[in-house]
């Protein structure tokens, strides 16, 4: 029997093993709700966890919780008040035996999860994991604790049998993905670095080579407070001025330019063009009061074309928002005299590698070889990819189905799940790609 096919055949061997490790992560509550100075929940235990496992396997091990100040850097990314206390990173590093002749390797994974509300609509208790029909249920199986499992039982593996690569082989697995990507980030202020890397995401076994970048302003929109049961005056002569109907204007010219954005220059060969969606209003203080302002929130994503040469951070796209809104609300008269205000939030920038980058043909070669033939491809919203890639470590994201572009979405659904024969399959190829890559 050959390397691989006795390396592909452990990993069968081990679908329990895989699934069980999946069962104990999600019961991990690792939620995160995007607020900075949240507190920890069960990120540490978790990491832990996995560091022990990884250790017995043989691999050095380091757990660490970045200072925030470690991130100062990076203001766009980062937002303001955001601490690791906690929530540590892991790295286990397994050196192969010929570590520095061949091409090191980074498998990368999130182990933070978004809400599981309404709870009352699953199925099943989302922390209380359940297999029903060769799937695997609970919150995080999809997003993205089962390729965390199948990327660590890959491992395992590889070690085991053996097979470890020549190069380095780093599994690192992060917090807060969900919300800004400051995970990935702390693990590249801390020097984790590879040749290529892999992050098993829900890609329906496409290697996703390039995703669009995010941001979301907040605009808002100044009114005149009064009550909004008397008659009022013409604003100039000192009459109120609702903010929530002069909000209108905003929510107008952000659909205007997304359409513009639809039929613009900017292509992509995978990628849709950047869209402009609202996604939250607020306005009002009381229920009889004209409204003396009304906030709202735009989420923004863009292609890599969009964003700036130096550090794709789009400040160039953010100029045209705040100029295109602008110009809308000058042709209001009160808004002309009162424009709106922006407040530019959280931004995570895009990045993309070549199709013809070795570690993609790898990764299509080895999900070939474990049954899972499929194409090239990439997210239209934004993934830790992209931090390793704008940094220096070339990296796809690949593994289970649920987040596919064509097929069925569970990734942050009710009822959330992952098929276990897509673990099993994963965890093969994953086994594959570093097997190959290291030695390519």
């Amino acid at each position: 029997m050959s390397d691989e096919r006795r390396v592909l055949a452990a990993i069968a061997e081990r679908r329990r093993e895989i699934a069980d490790l999946l069962a104990e992560l999600i019961r991990f509550d690792t939620t995160t709700r995007g607020e900075p100075g949240e507190p920890a929940r069960d990120e540490e235990p978790l990491q832990a966890r996995l560091a022990a496992i990884l250790e017995s396997a043989g691999a050095e091990v380091e757990l660490w919780e970045p200072a925030p100040s470690e991130l100062d850097r990076w203001p766009r990314q980062v937002p303001e008040g955001l601490t690791f206390a906690g929530r540590p990173q892991m790295l286990a590093r397994f050196a192969g035996p010929g570590s520095g002749s061949g091409r090191s390797l980074l498998f990368n994974g999130h182990v933070d999860v978004v809400s599981a509300e309404p709870r009352g609509r699953w199925t099943s208790d989302p922390f209380a994991p359940e297999v029903r029909d060769g799937r695997l249920f609970g919150r995080g199986a999809c997003d993205m604790k089962g390729g965390v499992a199948a990327m660590v039982v890959a491992a395992e593996v590889l070690a085991a049998e053996g097979e470890l690569p020549a190069g380095d082989l780093l599994v690192n697995t992060v917090t807060d993905e969900e919300w800004n990507g400051a995970g990935s980030l702390a693990a590249v202020a801390h020097g984790v670095a590879a040749d290529a890397g892999v992050i098993p995401e829900a890609t329906d076994f496409e290697p996703w080579i390039a995703c669009r970048g995010v941001v979301n302003p907040t605009v808002t929109v100044r009114g005149r407070p009064g009550h909004a049961e008397m008659p009022q005056p013409d604003w100039r002569e000192g009459g109120a001025v609702n903010a929530i109907e002069k909000a209108v204007v905003v929510l107008d010219s952000v659909r205007e330019l997304r359409e513009r954005w639809a039929h613009g220059a900017s292509e992509h060969p995978l990628l849709k063009p950047g869209e402009l969606v609202p996604t939250m209003i607020e306005g009002g203080e009381w229920w009889v009061n004209y409204p003396a302002s009304c906030e709202v929130v735009v989420d923004v994503t863009y292609l890599p074309q969009q964003g700036d040469a130096d550090g794709g951070w789009a400040a160039g796209l953010e100029r045209e928002i705040e100029e295109w809104v602008g110009a809308a609300a000058r042709r209001d008269p009160w808004l002309a005299e009162n424009p709106p205000s922006f407040e530019w939030g959280t931004n995570l920038a895009p990045a993309e590698i070549e199709p013809d980058h070795p570690i993609v043909a790898c990764a299509l070669e080895a999900g070939a070889a474990a049954g899972r033939p499929g194409t090239v491809a990439a997210l239209q919203g934004w993934h830790d990819a992209a931090t390793f890639t704008r940094f220096g470590t070339p990296t796809i994201s690949y593994g289970p189905s649920g987040l596919s572009n064509d097929g069925e979405t569970m990734a942050h659904a009710i009822d959330e799940y992952v098929p276990l024969d897509d673990l099993v399959a994963t965890a093969q190829a994953l086994s594959l790609i570093a097997m190959r890559w290291s030695g390519g």
